[in-house]
Order: C-alpha cells, then structure tokens, then sequence
C-alpha cells in the first residue's frame, strides 16, 4: 500500500497538494455583501434538450438505474454519485422539460428551503457548478423569483472559494464553466469577477485538457462528450450574452468544437454510442448525433471522418473501417499523469462492431467510489487485451487511483489494399521478475481479422480476454475454436493458435447501476506467441 501510494503521489502536481491543505484551514463564507442585477439577454438561449427526465415527481426519481425521492436531499444510504445527480437539477432542462414547470418551481423552492448554505452534497463544487448551469438556463425561459436569485448568488459565491484545483480536470473545467455563465447572466462589480476568474481558468484549462486531435486529455469517450456540451453551451451563452470578453474566445471555441466532434466521431460505434475505454457509459452524456443537431442549431457543421484508418495520435487510439465493421483500438496512455483516476488498466485493448452489433466489448462503467466492484471493472481482465501473471497492466487501486502505469510505444500501422496492419507495445509488465513486455499485432482482412500477442521475458502464465457483447451466443467448437452466434442468425468464427479457448460468464456495465450477464472468451497462452482470429 505504501507502494501504491509513492507511485501515485509522484506525478500529483503541487497546485493539487496546495489546494487539499487550503481546503482543510480555510472557511468558506457563504455570505457576499453585493446584490447582483440581471444582464439583459440579447437573444433567446437555443434550447435543445439532451437528457432524459429522470424526475417524475416530488417522490420519485431515477438516477443511475435505482429509484429515489427528490425531496430528500440527504440521503446517506444511496452512493455518492447517486446523491449528486440528485442536486444537480439535469431535469431542469431535460426532455419534454416545458411540461414540467410546476414541479420544478417546486424543486427548487425545495432545494433553497432544505440546503442551507455548505449543508449537504448540494454544497461540493461539482454538483454546484452543474447546478448553477442548470438553473440559468431554465430561468432564460422563466422568470425567476427573487429568492432564487439570491440563493443563485450565494452558490457562485461560494464556489469562487472551493474551486477544485486539488482534482483539477473536467471538475475545474466544470467549475469555470458555472462562473462563466453568472458572470453573463448578472451584471456588476461581483459578476464581472465571476466571469474574469472562469475565463482565465479556460484559458489556462483548454489547450491543457484539449489534445491536438481535438481529444479530452482524459482519455475517456463519455467525458469527452460532457465537455464537449460544455463547449457548446458557452457558444450558445455567447450569443445569449455577447460580451466583448466573450465575444473575443467565440472563434477559438468553435475550432476547438469541431476537432472534438471529429473525435468523437472516431470513438462512436456504429450504433451510435460511444465505445468503453476508461470510465465511459451510455446515458450519462449526450450521444453524437444530439451533439451535431446541438451544433447546427448554432449554425455550427461537424464533419464525418471519412478516412479507412484514423490515428488519433496525441490521443493513442486508432479506429479501423472495412465494409462490414468497425475497430477501434487503444495504444494510448492511460490519461494525464496526474489525474488518471477515471483509467482502467486496458492498454491495447480494443472494440469490434459487425454491421451495428456490437460483437466485442470492454467493460463498461456502472459504478464509482470505492468497492470490489469499482476496481473489478478498472481491471486488465475486464477488458479484450493480455493479462500477465494475473496482473494488471496498470497498478488501479482505490476507486480513482493508479499507481505504476503502462506506457504504449512502437505504434505502427501500414495500409495495403489486401490488409491494414497495426501494432502497438507496453511496459505496464515491466515490474514483473521477468520483466514482460507485451506487444499486440491487428492485421484487418476485408472477412478476417488476426491479432497476434506476443510477451518478451520469462512469465508464468499469461490469459487474452474477449468480452463479447450480451447478445452474442458463444459455442465451443473445440479447445480452439468458437462459434460466435449473432442476433441476425449470421455467425463469426473465432479461432487461436499456440493457446486454448474457454469461455466463462462475465457482465457488461452499459449505464450507471447496470450489469448485464454476457460471456467472455478467455485464451491461456502455450507459448509466448499467440495468434487469435475472427473469421466469417
């Protein structure tokens, strides 16, 4: 454990030691001494709802999968996660929202009456931020009392004191974005200096959490969606409230948009949802068709990538387009050095969709904080790739830590018009006594797909995972061969050499809170060289 905590340690930046310290002696004041007057609006706020309704009344309410009451703010037996999708008021602006007034007016009455200031999960800065988003774009299409106003005031006043520098990432990004959007809706001394400190924060925080391949440095597909929202959606206050500070950044915000919708158009399966690597679910951000009706409705374009092999190279993944299916490939790091806690230890691990079914899947995500569960779905065997030793390739630990790390290296690809061959390395073995390095090689037929695992240095023994999807049937030919059965009635062909095949019963994690029984596919290596192969 000590261990554990050097190597994690190491790469922590001092601004996120700093901030952990002040957070523990100084006192949040709650109380500003400015009443704030609204900004007037220049144009009506482009409303496209992205969510669904996850509130029905003032009882029921469903995040994550489980049922809940909205009322009660305070709910130590739910998880933290679930608590704070609570006090994030998604709902607000959420599908079929205009038929919702009447309840919403009374959620955040609720809200102001039974969450004082800095009581509660409503108070921390991530539920904040969101929560401030939240209200103000409802309020662009309701007239809102005074009371909420003013508790609106205070919450941004308090989170100018809690701005979190300890985790810095898609939780800062958050934080500025909530500043930026008071700081454009009131007006005065105090606005100006919300909207002063939110900007400078972008700034420094968007070509540090933006890669050059229009990737989020996080490395995980669904955060890179909830950033892109954020983008967007300080387009759209642009226009709402033009500020020549505004104003000033609106070019380089939409540049900025456009790289990552080719991103993450490069990272959708075909089904039109995003692919698993690191912590990503279905349902949590929007998918990439509501994001381009989002962009055009601010007369923005996203292009389609169109290429037959597309390297993100500053972000590690590689995706693969023959006729009848689509390869996305991860030789990228795990995530920023000192913030990977949204990582999972699947380096060289990858996805495959025939047609638009998916056939081989990652994990998925379900669930955070910390458990068995949390660190069995962050797990090398919970993902298609090599487990050596019974080891992960990167040390995941706690609910958002890792410790010693796997780097990919050597990525090639060459393209023929016969066969598009890629192959990638890692280290993330290099601890073992035998010091093992793992390197993977794809070689993508037009009916045929090999991938060929080899580890260098001395091992015990050494297992290739591939998950499948839950409805894809499984049948043992024989200790080599399996017959894969897809919905349609087709069937795949999956075979291996210098190994045996097994299969064994697993789950998919597609939402928060939802596991779904599946199968995997499980290679025992007999030898240090192992080719496995899908054919159909």
């Amino acid at each position: 454990m000590i261990a554990n905590y050097y190597h994690t340690l190491k790469y922590v930046k001092p601004i996120q030691v700093i901030d952990r310290i002040k957070r523990k002696l100084i006192r949040v004041n709650p109380n500003q001494q400015e009443t704030a007057t609204l900004t007037e609006p220049q144009q009506a706020w482009v409303d496209l709802p992205l969510v669904p309704q996850r509130i029905f009344s003032m009882t029921s309410a469903r995040f994550l999968n489980e049922q809940g009451s909205p009322s009660e703010w305070y709910q130590p037996h739910k998880s933290k996660l679930w608590c704070y999708n609570l006090h994030y008021f998604d709902d607000l602006n959420a599908w079929d929202h205009p038929n919702r007034q009447a309840l919403h007016r009374e959620l955040i009455d609720h809200w102001i009456k039974h969450n004082p200031p800095l009581k509660n999960d409503g108070w921390e800065p991530y539920p904040l931020s969101l929560r401030i988003v939240n209200w103000i774009k409802w309020f662009q299409h309701h007239s809102p009392e005074s009371a909420w106003l003013d508790s609106l005031t205070k919450q941004a006043h308090v989170l100018t004191q809690t701005l979190e520098y300890h985790l810095l990432g898609n939780h800062l990004f958050s934080n500025a974005k909530a500043l930026i959007f008071a700081g454009c809706y009131f007006s005065g001394s105090m606005a100006e200096k919300w909207l002063k400190m939110g900007l400078r924060i972008l700034d420094d925080e968007l070509p540090e959490q933006v890669l050059a391949d229009g990737g989020n440095f996080e490395l995980s597909p669904m955060y890179h969606a909830i950033m892109l929202t954020d983008l967007l959606d300080l387009i759209n206050l642009t226009y709402v409230y033009p500020k020549k500070q505004m104003i000033h950044r609106l070019e380089q915000w939409k540049s900025v948009v456009l790289q990552m919708f080719t991103w993450m158009d490069v990272m959708t399966h075909p089904d039109g949802e995003i692919s698993f690597f690191n912590d990503s679910a279905i349902g949590v951000a929007a998918n990439y068709q509501t994001l381009v009706a989002y962009a055009q409705k601010l007369n923005m374009v996203a292009s389609k990538s169109s290429y037959q092999v597309h390297h993100l190279k500053q972000s590690g993944y590689i995706r693969v387009n023959q006729r009848q299916y689509a390869l996305l490939i991860d030789a990228a790091k795990v995530g920023p050095d000192y913030i990977p806690g949204h990582a999972h230890a699947d380096t060289l691990s990858f996805e495959w969709s025939f047609g638009n079914q998916r056939v081989f899947v990652n994990s998925g995500t379900s669930v955070y904080g910390v458990s068995q569960e949390r660190l069995n779905q962050r797990k090398t065997c919970a993902h298609n790739t090599v487990e050596v030793d019974g080891k992960d390739s990167s040390e995941v630990w706690g609910g958002f830590r890792v410790a010693r790390r796997a780097y990919p290296s050597d990525v090639d690809l060459l393209s023929s018009e016969a066969c598009i061959y890629i192959s990638a390395s890692h280290n993330g073995y290099r601890t073992l006594p035998g010091k093992v390095q793992h390197e993977r090689t794809f070689q993508c037929r037009s009916n045929q797909i090999q991938l060929i695992d080899r580890l260098s240095g001395r091992f015990q023994y050494a297992k290739a995972y591939f998950h499948l999807h839950p409805e894809i049937t499984p049948q043992l030919v024989d200790d080599q061969t399996c017959r894969l059965m897809l919905p349609t009635g087709e069937h795949l062909t999956f075979s291996c050499k210098n190994a045996s095949v097994s299969i064994e019963a697993s789950h998919w994690h597609p939402e928060f809170g939802l596991s779904v029984k599946s199968s995997v596919l499980i290679v025992a290596f007999q030898a240090n060289e192992v080719m496995s192969q899908i054919t159909w």
